[in-house]
Protein backbone atom coordinates (compact mmCIF):
# COMPACT_ATOMS: atom_id res chain seq x y z
CA UNK A 1 0.00 0.00 0.00
CA UNK A 2 1.11 3.55 -0.58
CA UNK A 3 0.83 6.16 2.18
CA UNK A 4 -2.60 7.45 1.15
CA UNK A 5 -4.00 3.92 1.01
CA UNK A 6 -2.68 3.16 4.51
CA UNK A 7 -4.33 6.27 5.97
CA UNK A 8 -7.58 5.27 4.26
CA UNK A 9 -7.35 1.66 5.46
CA UNK A 10 -6.95 2.77 9.07
CA UNK A 11 -9.85 5.21 8.71
CA UNK A 12 -12.07 2.55 7.12
CA UNK A 13 -11.46 0.21 10.04
CA UNK A 14 -12.33 2.92 12.55
CA UNK A 15 -15.47 3.92 10.62
CA UNK A 16 -16.61 0.28 10.42
CA UNK A 17 -16.59 0.12 14.23
CA UNK A 18 -18.38 3.44 14.58
CA UNK A 19 -21.13 2.23 12.26
CA UNK A 20 -21.76 -0.53 14.83
CA UNK A 21 -22.28 2.14 17.49
CA UNK A 22 -18.81 1.58 18.96
CA UNK A 23 -16.20 4.22 19.74
CA UNK A 24 -12.99 2.30 18.98
CA UNK A 25 -10.60 4.40 21.05
CA UNK A 26 -12.65 3.71 24.18
CA UNK A 27 -12.09 -0.06 23.99
CA UNK A 28 -9.97 -1.31 26.90
CA UNK A 29 -6.68 -3.03 26.16
CA UNK A 30 -3.92 -1.89 28.48
CA UNK A 31 -5.36 -3.59 31.55
CA UNK A 32 -4.37 -6.91 29.94
CA UNK A 33 -0.78 -5.80 29.39
CA UNK A 34 -1.13 -4.60 25.82
CA UNK A 35 0.63 -5.78 22.67
CA UNK A 36 4.43 -5.74 22.40
CA UNK A 37 6.95 -6.50 19.69
CA UNK A 38 8.30 -10.03 20.15
CA UNK A 39 11.55 -8.92 18.49
CA UNK A 40 12.31 -5.86 20.63
CA UNK A 41 9.96 -6.10 23.61
CA UNK A 42 8.78 -2.54 23.04
CA UNK A 43 5.05 -1.86 23.55
CA UNK A 44 3.16 -1.12 20.35
CA UNK A 45 1.92 2.40 19.82
CA UNK A 46 -1.51 3.23 21.16
CA UNK A 47 -2.79 3.43 17.58
CA UNK A 48 -1.61 -0.13 16.93
CA UNK A 49 -3.14 -1.31 20.21
CA UNK A 50 -6.48 -0.05 18.86
CA UNK A 51 -5.97 -1.63 15.42
CA UNK A 52 -5.12 -5.00 16.97
CA UNK A 53 -8.25 -4.85 19.16
CA UNK A 54 -10.61 -4.23 16.25
CA UNK A 55 -9.03 -6.40 13.57
CA UNK A 56 -11.87 -8.92 13.65
CA UNK A 57 -9.75 -11.89 14.67
CA UNK A 58 -12.01 -14.19 16.69
CA UNK A 59 -9.75 -14.65 19.69
CA UNK A 60 -9.46 -13.53 23.28
CA UNK A 61 -5.79 -12.85 22.60
CA UNK A 62 -5.43 -9.20 21.57
CA UNK A 63 -2.46 -8.59 23.83
CA UNK A 64 0.82 -10.50 24.03
CA UNK A 65 3.84 -10.66 21.71
CA UNK A 66 3.55 -10.01 17.98
CA UNK A 67 5.90 -10.53 15.05
CA UNK A 68 5.76 -10.57 11.26
CA UNK A 69 5.81 -13.69 9.07
CA UNK A 70 9.44 -12.96 8.14
CA UNK A 71 10.46 -12.44 11.76
CA UNK A 72 8.92 -15.77 12.74
CA UNK A 73 10.78 -17.51 9.93
CA UNK A 74 14.06 -15.80 10.86
CA UNK A 75 13.68 -17.11 14.42
CA UNK A 76 13.31 -20.67 13.18
CA UNK A 77 9.55 -20.85 13.60
CA UNK A 78 6.56 -20.35 11.37
CA UNK A 79 3.05 -18.94 11.36
CA UNK A 80 0.51 -21.77 11.34
CA UNK A 81 -1.41 -22.22 8.12
CA UNK A 82 -4.75 -20.43 8.11
CA UNK A 83 -3.88 -17.94 10.87
CA UNK A 84 -5.05 -14.37 10.26
CA UNK A 85 -2.61 -11.50 10.74
CA UNK A 86 -3.36 -8.21 12.45
CA UNK A 87 -2.95 -4.96 10.54
CA UNK A 88 -0.59 -2.40 12.12
CA UNK A 89 1.13 0.77 10.94
CA UNK A 90 4.45 2.42 11.68
CA UNK A 91 6.53 5.39 10.63
CA UNK A 92 9.65 4.69 8.61
CA UNK A 93 12.20 7.49 8.59
CA UNK A 94 13.95 8.42 5.35
CA UNK A 95 16.85 10.84 5.09
CA UNK A 96 16.86 13.32 2.24
CA UNK A 97 19.61 15.80 1.42
CA UNK A 98 18.40 19.29 0.60
CA UNK A 99 20.29 22.42 -0.37
CA UNK A 100 19.29 25.90 0.72
CA UNK A 101 21.32 29.08 0.32
CA UNK A 102 24.30 27.02 -0.74
CA UNK A 103 24.22 24.83 2.38
CA UNK A 104 23.36 21.15 2.33
CA UNK A 105 21.29 19.68 5.14
CA UNK A 106 19.89 16.23 5.84
CA UNK A 107 16.18 16.20 6.58
CA UNK A 108 14.39 13.22 8.08
CA UNK A 109 11.05 12.49 6.42
CA UNK A 110 8.56 10.15 8.17
CA UNK A 111 6.57 7.90 5.83
CA UNK A 112 3.65 5.75 6.99
CA UNK A 113 4.02 2.01 6.29
CA UNK A 114 1.98 -1.06 7.24
CA UNK A 115 2.56 -4.69 8.22
CA UNK A 116 0.55 -7.72 9.23
CA UNK A 117 1.68 -9.29 12.50
CA UNK A 118 0.86 -12.51 14.35
CA UNK A 119 0.70 -13.31 18.06
CA UNK A 120 3.14 -15.95 19.31
CA UNK A 121 0.16 -18.24 20.02
CA UNK A 122 -0.48 -18.28 16.26
CA UNK A 123 3.01 -19.65 15.55
CA UNK A 124 4.89 -22.92 15.91
CA UNK A 125 8.50 -22.99 17.12
CA UNK A 126 8.36 -19.54 18.79
CA UNK A 127 8.66 -19.09 22.56
CA UNK A 128 7.53 -16.11 24.55
CA UNK A 129 10.24 -13.76 25.82
CA UNK A 130 8.44 -11.31 28.06
CA UNK A 131 6.33 -11.42 31.19
CA UNK A 132 2.96 -9.61 31.10
CA UNK A 133 2.99 -6.13 32.58
CA UNK A 134 2.40 -6.17 36.32
CA UNK A 135 -0.77 -4.53 37.59
CA UNK A 136 -0.21 -1.37 39.67
CA UNK A 137 -0.06 -1.83 43.43
CA UNK A 138 -2.20 1.25 43.96
CA UNK A 139 -5.95 1.22 43.34
CA UNK A 140 -6.95 2.81 39.99
CA UNK A 141 -8.35 5.92 41.72
CA UNK A 142 -5.31 6.31 43.99
CA UNK A 143 -2.99 5.99 41.00
CA UNK A 144 -5.06 8.51 39.04
CA UNK A 145 -4.75 10.98 41.90
CA UNK A 146 -1.01 10.35 41.98
CA UNK A 147 -0.72 11.06 38.23
CA UNK A 148 -2.75 14.28 38.56
CA UNK A 149 -0.76 15.50 41.59
CA UNK A 150 2.62 14.85 39.97
CA UNK A 151 1.61 16.54 36.70
CA UNK A 152 0.42 19.77 38.31
CA UNK A 153 3.32 19.82 40.76
CA UNK A 154 5.76 19.50 37.86
CA UNK A 155 4.14 21.87 35.38
CA UNK A 156 3.30 25.57 35.61
CA UNK A 157 -0.27 24.76 34.57
CA UNK A 158 -2.89 25.51 37.21
CA UNK A 159 -5.76 23.24 38.33
CA UNK A 160 -9.07 24.56 39.60
CA UNK A 161 -11.66 22.08 40.91
CA UNK A 162 -14.82 23.83 42.03
CA UNK A 163 -18.61 23.72 41.89
CA UNK A 164 -19.16 24.65 38.28
CA UNK A 165 -21.09 23.73 35.14
CA UNK A 166 -18.04 24.06 32.88
CA UNK A 167 -14.97 21.97 32.17
CA UNK A 168 -12.27 23.62 30.08
CA UNK A 169 -8.59 24.33 29.54
CA UNK A 170 -7.60 27.94 28.95
CA UNK A 171 -4.31 28.31 27.00
CA UNK A 172 -4.18 32.05 27.62
CA UNK A 173 -3.94 31.66 31.41
CA UNK A 174 -2.73 28.03 31.34
CA UNK A 175 -5.31 26.59 33.70
CA UNK A 176 -7.51 23.47 33.80
CA UNK A 177 -10.99 23.95 35.28
CA UNK A 178 -13.30 21.01 36.10
CA UNK A 179 -16.41 20.60 38.25
CA UNK A 180 -15.84 18.87 41.58
CA UNK A 181 -16.21 15.08 41.79
CA UNK A 182 -19.54 15.20 43.66
CA UNK A 183 -21.18 16.72 40.57
CA UNK A 184 -20.61 13.58 38.47
CA UNK A 185 -22.72 10.43 38.41
CA UNK A 186 -19.61 8.23 38.47
CA UNK A 187 -15.98 8.70 39.47
CA UNK A 188 -14.95 7.48 35.99
CA UNK A 189 -16.72 10.45 34.42
CA UNK A 190 -14.82 12.83 36.67
CA UNK A 191 -11.44 11.41 35.71
CA UNK A 192 -12.44 11.16 32.06
CA UNK A 193 -13.21 14.90 32.07
CA UNK A 194 -10.09 15.80 34.03
CA UNK A 195 -7.77 13.80 31.75
CA UNK A 196 -9.49 15.32 28.69
CA UNK A 197 -8.62 18.82 29.86
CA UNK A 198 -5.13 17.74 31.00
CA UNK A 199 -4.52 16.40 27.48
CA UNK A 200 -5.50 19.81 26.11
CA UNK A 201 -3.01 21.43 28.49
CA UNK A 202 -0.10 19.46 27.01
CA UNK A 203 -0.58 21.45 23.80
CA UNK A 204 0.59 24.67 25.47
CA UNK A 205 3.60 26.38 23.85
CA UNK A 206 5.79 25.54 26.87
CA UNK A 207 4.99 21.81 26.51
CA UNK A 208 4.20 20.06 23.21
CA UNK A 209 3.27 23.30 21.38
CA UNK A 210 0.31 21.82 19.51
CA UNK A 211 -1.76 24.96 19.02
CA UNK A 212 0.34 26.51 16.23
CA UNK A 213 -1.18 29.95 15.74
CA UNK A 214 -3.29 29.65 18.87
CA UNK A 215 -6.58 29.46 16.94
CA UNK A 216 -8.33 26.86 19.09
CA UNK A 217 -11.64 28.73 19.22
CA UNK A 218 -14.81 26.62 19.20
CA UNK A 219 -15.81 25.43 15.74
CA UNK A 220 -12.44 26.01 14.10
CA UNK A 221 -10.62 23.23 12.24
CA UNK A 222 -7.78 23.30 14.76
CA UNK A 223 -10.29 23.04 17.63
CA UNK A 224 -12.00 20.05 16.01
CA UNK A 225 -8.73 18.15 15.59
CA UNK A 226 -7.60 19.06 19.09
CA UNK A 227 -10.87 17.72 20.53
CA UNK A 228 -10.17 14.29 19.03
CA UNK A 229 -6.66 14.36 20.52
CA UNK A 230 -8.14 15.15 23.94
CA UNK A 231 -10.88 12.50 23.61
CA UNK A 232 -8.31 9.85 22.77
CA UNK A 233 -5.84 11.05 25.39
CA UNK A 234 -8.50 10.77 28.08
CA UNK A 235 -9.50 7.27 26.96
CA UNK A 236 -5.87 6.13 26.87
CA UNK A 237 -5.31 7.44 30.40
CA UNK A 238 -8.42 5.73 31.79
CA UNK A 239 -7.45 2.44 30.17
CA UNK A 240 -3.83 2.65 31.29
CA UNK A 241 -4.89 3.26 34.89
CA UNK A 242 -7.57 0.57 34.81
CA UNK A 243 -10.45 3.02 35.28
CA UNK A 244 -13.08 1.57 32.97
CA UNK A 245 -16.82 1.90 33.05
CA UNK A 246 -19.56 2.09 30.45
CA UNK A 247 -20.73 5.22 32.23
CA UNK A 248 -17.54 6.93 31.07
CA UNK A 249 -18.16 6.04 27.42
CA UNK A 250 -19.54 8.53 24.90
CA UNK A 251 -21.98 6.68 22.64
CA UNK A 252 -24.72 9.02 21.47
CA UNK A 253 -25.74 8.75 17.84
CA UNK A 254 -25.01 12.42 17.22
CA UNK A 255 -21.53 12.09 18.70
CA UNK A 256 -20.70 9.10 16.51
CA UNK A 257 -22.12 10.71 13.39
CA UNK A 258 -20.16 13.89 14.03
CA UNK A 259 -16.82 12.13 14.22
CA UNK A 260 -17.68 9.76 11.37
CA UNK A 261 -18.35 12.74 9.14
CA UNK A 262 -15.02 14.36 10.03
CA UNK A 263 -13.08 11.12 9.46
CA UNK A 264 -14.66 10.64 6.04
CA UNK A 265 -13.53 14.12 5.03
CA UNK A 266 -9.96 13.68 6.28
CA UNK A 267 -8.42 10.19 6.18
CA UNK A 268 -5.32 11.45 8.01
CA UNK A 269 -7.24 12.79 10.99
CA UNK A 270 -7.36 9.62 13.11
CA UNK A 271 -3.74 8.55 12.60
CA UNK A 272 -2.42 12.03 13.35
CA UNK A 273 -4.70 12.48 16.38
CA UNK A 274 -3.66 9.10 17.81
CA UNK A 275 0.01 10.03 17.47
CA UNK A 276 -0.53 13.36 19.22
CA UNK A 277 -2.66 11.77 21.94
CA UNK A 278 0.05 9.22 22.66
CA UNK A 279 2.63 11.99 22.93
CA UNK A 280 0.29 13.85 25.29
CA UNK A 281 -0.23 10.81 27.53
CA UNK A 282 3.50 10.17 27.68
CA UNK A 283 4.07 13.81 28.57
CA UNK A 284 1.48 13.68 31.37
CA UNK A 285 3.08 10.52 32.77
CA UNK A 286 6.77 11.26 32.43
CA UNK A 287 7.24 14.82 31.18
CA UNK A 288 9.60 15.91 28.46
CA UNK A 289 12.24 13.30 27.57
Amino acid sequence: MNTSQIYQEVTNRILAEMEKGIIPWLKPWTCTGGAVSHTSGRPYSLLNQILIMLDGVESDVHYGEYLTFKQAKAEGGMVRKGEKGRFIVFWKMYSKEEEKDGEKTMNVIPVLRSYYVFEVSQCDGIKRKYEPEKHPTLSPVAEAEDVVAKYFDRETCGLRICESDRAYYSPSVDIVNVPQMSQYDAVEEYYGTLFHEMTHSTGHKTRLDRFMDGSTFFGSEVYSKEELVAEMGSAFMLNRLGIESKKAFRNSVAYLQGWSSKLRKDSRLFVNAASKAEAAVNYILIGRN
